[in-house]
């Protein structure tokens, strides 16, 4: 026995995701594949902390576009953190220099910083993000052509 239990093993074959905010805000909506994505895939995903308070800025809009009630939303948003890993911009703030050199938008900027420091893909639909060569980026589409 090499001394690592059969769940640290398993928790280390689990791919590993950064999740951008829009991928995200298609949690909120009933019966969307990225929700069921979320919901149902054995990966670990991680996302800025920036991002919760993103989803929280804009939530009488996600509300109104998902036609839910303030409750519902705030559900659904404590759903969405046992699902995420948030992590604060102090874990990854030594990586944010390069990825403001090589991110196209500057709002991708935490989210190539946090794929830098944690070394895994970024899950993005955003075109512009995919044009940098240091981290690569996973649509939606990429992710179902892996799974199914």
């Amino acid at each position: 026995m090499n001394g690592r239990s059969e769940s640290s093993e398993k928790e280390e074959e689990k791919m590993k995701l950064v999740v951008d905010t829009n991928i995200l805000f298609s949690f909120f909506w009933e019966g969307s594949f990225t929700k069921h994505l979320l919901e149902n895939t054995s990966f670990k995903f991680f996302s800025p902390e920036l991002t919760l308070e993103e989803l929280k800025k804009y939530s009488k809009l996600i509300i109104k576009k998902t036609n839910t009630t303030k409750k519902e939303f705030n559900n659904k948003l404590t759903k969405l953190k046992s699902i995420v890993n948030f992590i604060h911009k102090d874990e990854f703030n030594k990586f944010s220099d390069i990825a403001q050199q090589i991110s196209q938008d500057k709002d991708d900027a935490d989210f190539l910083a946090l794929a830098l420091k944690l070394k895994i893909p970024i899950w993005s639909n955003d075109a512009l993000l995919k044009n940098q060569k240091l981290v690569k980026v996973l649509s939606t589409e990429d992710l179902i052509d892996l799974l199914f």
